[in-house]
């Protein structure tokens, strides 16, 4: 509350208030940060003194006031115009989408509540979940996204009419990753998503739209989201800059009802107590230099095309977002020994499937590959030299899978890669 009071104060203030550390006494002076283009980020000695002091828990003002006006231009959210009371839509900082998504799951979690997240789903999510003594539940999926028929069965173990009744066991919460999902690199069609709206509408529950991949969508006009489809303030969103900026500046957003929004950052200020003003100042720089067009311009760099061939003791679908593409190898009930030993001694590495799962010591048949990080050479040489061969039920299969990524600017990851990888 002092720090937000100092910001909104004149420069002639004296406060004799707030806890801070005397500025003078920090040994950085200034700095300057020069993009790709040529363009600098320049902090002189009054605003590197900003940059090195604490700052408000929901973020710098000018950031979130960029980021709010991003949010109604590429979603227009209904509940933008709402009051506070009726879940007008707020936002705040977090360092990283992951911090956002843990405050939100220890602010909605009991012990013993249930929970309904896609199968499989992000292993992070799953850390982030299981401490917190809730029962997980999956609702199936496909290359399309959380099937709505599949939540609708589940949720017919409990009365819509019932929910709110003391005692009742009803889920309150919905997690789901609807474009590029981690692991499986599946998209939710608009359809799916207003059939999952509606189921989640009929059980009043909340839904928690983590979107990280939301700006590596492969085509356009990139899908509606949640949050443009929320009437009822039911929707809590995360985003992050980690997958279009840079990962390690830690930037993420909350975005939802506002009631909600203030506990999220009530719970910043009694933790992390903020992101890093200096990384909220350096990206806010950069966002304001660029304008919004600009900063859909870099987006536009990032997209990506992927095309895939693969022989036929593989099943995979090709992604329409993120970074990601989930393979089950026919024929085996574990990758686990298969990834962890026999691809790590030819020094290739992918993720077995298992890690995605509540369960991760259930047998699994599939695997992650990413595809955003390797050079091409790096995939010529998994491809040519790191060939793994092993008998499977007294037969040799070889795993061969083909992709290629391609960049549309200059600055892209890769251009063309080939994967390998024999089991």
């Amino acid at each position: 509350m002092l720090t937000e009071l100092q910001q909104r104060s004149p420069p002639s203030l004296i406060s004799l208030a707030g806890g801070a550390p005397n500025p003078n006494t920090f040994p950085f002076q200034s700095a300057s940060i020069q993009l790709k283009d040529g363009k600098m980020v320049t902090f002189d000695e009054t605003a590197m003194k900003r940059a090195l002091q604490y700052s408000a828990s929901n973020g710098i003002p000018e950031l979130l006031t960029w980021m709010k006006n991003l949010q109604k231009d590429l979603h227009n959210p209904p509940t933008i115009s709402y009051s506070p009371e009726e879940g007008q839509m707020d936002m705040c900082v977090t360092t990283g989408s992951q911090e956002g998504l843990c405050k939100v799951f220890e602010m909605l979690v009991n012990p013993g509540d249930n929970v309904l997240l896609d199968a499989p789903t992000y292993s992070g999510t799953l850390a982030a979940l299981q401490p917190l003594g809730c029962n997980l539940i999956n609702i199936p999926s496909d290359h399309h996204g959380m099937i709505p028929a599949a939540l609708k069965e589940t949720l017919s173990r409990w009365d819509p009419l019932e929910v709110h009744k003391p005692g009742s066991t009803a889920p309150k919460i919905l997690y789901t990753i609807p474009n590029g999902g981690n692991p499986t690199g599946a998209s939710m069609t608009t359809e799916r998503k207003k059939d999952v709206y509606e189921l989640a509408q009929q059980y009043d529950m909340l839904i928690i739209e983590d979107d990280p991949y939301y700006f590596l969508q492969f085509e356009k006009p990139w899908a509606p989201t949640f949050l443009s489809m929320d009437v009822d303030g039911r929707i809590i969103r995360t985003d992050s800059f980690s997958k279009i900026l840079s990962s390690g500046l830690r930037l993420g957003f909350v975005t939802g009802p506002k009631p909600l929004v203030d506990h999220v950052v009530l719970h910043i200020q009694a933790s992390t107590m903020h992101t890093s003003t200096f990384t909220q100042l350096m990206v806010s720089q950069l966002l304001h230099s660029w304008g919004q067009k600009g900063f859909l311009q870099h987006i536009d760099g990032c997209d990506a095309a992927c095309t895939a061939g693969l022989t036929d003791v593989a099943e995979w679908h090709t992604p329409s977002a993120g970074m990601f593409l989930w393979m089950k190898l026919k024929g085996i009930a574990d990758t686990q020994q298969l990834i962890m030993e026999k691809a790590l001694e030819k020094e290739v590495l992918l993720v077995p499937g298992g890690v995605f799962m509540i369960n991760s010591s259930d047998p699994c048949p599939y695997v992650r590959a990413a595809f955003s990080l390797s050079t091409p050479e790096q995939i010529d040489e998994v491809y040519t030299t790191s060939t793994i061969t092993t008998q499977i039920n007294t037969r040799t299969d070889l795993l061969s899978f083909t992709f290629s990524v391609h960049r549309l600017s200059e600055d892209s990851l890769c251009s063309s890669k080939t994967l390998c990888d024999a089991l």
